[in-house]
């Protein structure tokens, strides 16, 4: 199968500035990035299409070379070569876009060098229903990669610093020439970083990083929903050669409660109440997340009734609106009668068949479509 012209796989003119073909690759990047497209198999392609044409046109040679030869141009067999557009899910979503993204992430190149943004990290929080309604505060510890306090991040034992690469001058990369075309690639004696550590920290091992466990007190909004997330900018792992910190996502669960189930900004619950409240009708308190409430049962009263509460639900965290509290009532047929309890319910019964099409409208109406259905 033909591969996609590099220009339209970014949406750019074949006369489009270097800056243009950045800002086309970041568009195209975010969108695609398989990190926010799991199990995408379209995501995937274009992704790798879109990195592979920016390798290519983001180097004037390779560029130059693809325009007057085409894919012949950048074909590794020919001396030249893309770097592979797979291989990529195994990174993290900023190591990849070092260079591109450092506007963003706050990574990419310093004089040519390397550095990595840190990982995100995600924490699981359990909050009881009262606490994501009304909002609270609690500490957490998190275990993350933190900058080596020992050797300051650096990687290098105290007392002893870094060293210039002189393979790639400080630089990071460096370029090699195939026959016409020229390949720029990071170092392979510093790995990009363009210092050499010669005595390593024993504290990091020369990582610049260590294994830190951190408490931090996290404040929930009132409204909170399952699978809401808080961001704490900054408190994820350490970033590696001096990059930024990544964040850290808070995840919220909720714990099943007694009473209450939640449906977005509504509360739910199922009251039971004896025969005769629900064949005379009465007043009963009913709880709320902010305290007691009065409902009203009319007289005759059946089983699955819904009552609604309004604006006794849960306030929207982003919108401010107010859910409602809706009550099911459930009938509860009287159990272990005694003697005396049995014969004045047969009694009842009896008093109440001399009119059943009355007292009983439900059931009349059903026995007489029985009776149709077997004439």
């Amino acid at each position: 199968m033909s591969k996609q012209d590099y220009y339209e796989a970014l949406d750019v003119e074949r006369n489009a500035t270097e800056a243009e073909i950045k800002k086309a690759y970041r568009r195209h990047a975010m969108k695609w990035h398989p990190d926010r497209n799991p199990d995408n198999k379209e995501a995937d392609r274009n992704f790798k299409q879109a990195k592979e044409a920016y390798e290519i046109l983001s180097d004037p040679q390779k560029r130059a070379a693809y325009d007057q030869f085409g894919h012949a141009g950048t074909d590794p067999s020919m001396g030249a070569g893309a770097a592979g557009a797979g291989g990529v899910h195994g990174a993290g979503f900023a190591d990849i876009f070092g260079d591109v993204f450092g506007d963003v992430f706050g990574g990419g190149r310093a004089g040519g060098k390397k550095v990595y943004r840190g990982a995100d990290l995600r924490y699981n929080l359990e909050l009881s229903l009262e606490d994501a309604v009304h909002g609270t505060e609690v500490k957490i510890r998190v275990p993350a990669l933190a900058t080596c306090k020992t050797c300051d991040g650096s990687g290098a034992k105290k007392g002893t610093s870094p060293t210039t690469c002189q393979t790639c001058g400080g630089h990071g990369q460096v370029r090699m020439q195939q026959g016409f075309f020229s390949i720029q690639q990071s170092c392979p004696k510093c790995q990009g970083s363009g210092k050499i550590i010669s005595s390593p920290c024993g504290d990091c091992l020369g990582k610049g990083r260590v294994r830190h466990s951190k408490t931090l007190s996290v404040k929930v909004p009132g409204g909170v929903d399952e699978g809401d997330q808080i961001r704490l900018s900054g408190e994820g792992e350490a970033g590696e050669r001096g990059g930024p910190a990544g964040d850290l996502y808070v995840q919220i669960s909720l714990k099943p409660h007694p009473i209450f189930q939640r449906d977005n900004d509504d509360l739910h619950f199922d009251m039971p109440i004896d025969f005769s409240m629900a064949a005379l009708g009465g007043e009963l308190e009913i709880p709320t997340l902010d305290g007691k409430a009065k409902l009203k049962i009319p007289a005759g009263t059946q089983s699955e009734k819904l009552f609604r509460l309004k604006s006794k639900g849960v306030r929207n965290v982003r919108n401010g609106h107010v859910g409602d509290l809706y009550c099911k009532i459930s009938i509860e047929t009287p159990v272990k009668l005694t003697g005396k309890q049995k014969e004045l319910l047969k009694e009842f019964s009896e008093l109440t068949r001399e009119g059943a099409s009355r007292h009983h409208p439900r059931e009349h109406s059903w026995l007489g479509a029985v009776k149709q259905f077997f004439k």
